[in-house]
């Protein structure tokens, strides 16, 4: 029998805009802009590095930077496009409005038209709350992604819903810390909630489906 996709992934559960791992600890990711940092002049360059070092000085636990690289997906634009199209009234516009439609389709075709994505992925471990042990332990995104190693042995009891409710109280004020400490670098930051964090998760699993059409729709129940 095939192993499930669940058996080689470091997630136990997303809840309430948090990932579980199988070991309980739990992690909150953050989607963060970016600046043109070149058009910047030399007084504006100088200041976002001071504040950037300065957030980087001041944090005591460790976080993790991810960039993401893709091909953009036009699916939703195009549907939009015809969606226009078909509301005309004009057939000189509706020609128009068409004909728009596929110079963008044309225009992405032969080249690689690429989108990034920045993340900042920060932890909080049961240990920690508990106060067990030492502080945060290493941990690896692309393990969490089910993209590293699998994990070996059984897997821990799932999360009391006590200890949960402090260790989300504990990695929401890190995470708003983290929030804080980029926007003063001129960046706008927003935490992923459960869709979106299950869409992402999707697409690094699915990098050719994510880049054509639409991700899965979530089910209700899963949100709970």
């Amino acid at each position: 029998m095939e192993p499930a996709t669940q058996d080689f992934l470091e997630i136990q559960d997303i809840r309430e805009g948090i990932v579980i791992l199988k070991n309980n600890n739990i992690r909150g990711i953050l989607m963060v802009s970016s600046i043109n940092f070149a058009l910047k002049s030399d007084e504006e360059q100088s200041a976002i590095i001071y504040a950037f070092q300065s957030f980087l000085n001041s944090l005591d636990f460790s976080c993790q930077i991810i960039i993401q690289s893709r091909n953009i997906n036009i699916t939703p634009y195009l549907d939009n496009i015809k969606a226009l199209e078909e509301n005309q009234t004009s057939e000189l516009m509706k020609a128009q409005t068409a004909s728009y439609g596929e110079f963008i389709r044309e225009l992405v075709k032969g080249d690689n038209v690429m989108t990034k994505s920045f993340y900042v992925v920060v932890p909080y471990t049961l240990a920690e709350i508990l106060g067990v042990g030492s502080a945060v332990s290493k941990f690896n995104f692309s393990e969490m992604l089910g993209l590293g190693k699998k994990s070996k042995g059984e897997n821990k009891p799932i999360i009391k819903d006590e200890d949960f409710e402090k260790c989300k109280n504990q990695l929401w004020q890190r995470m708003e810390f983290v929030a804080m400490g980029l926007k003063r670098c001129g960046l706008d930051v927003i935490p992923l909630t459960t869709p979106e964090l299950i869409e992402l998760f999707w697409a690094t699993h699915h990098p050719s489906e994510a880049e054509i059409g639409y991700s899965p729709e979530v089910v209700p129940e899963l949100l709970k």
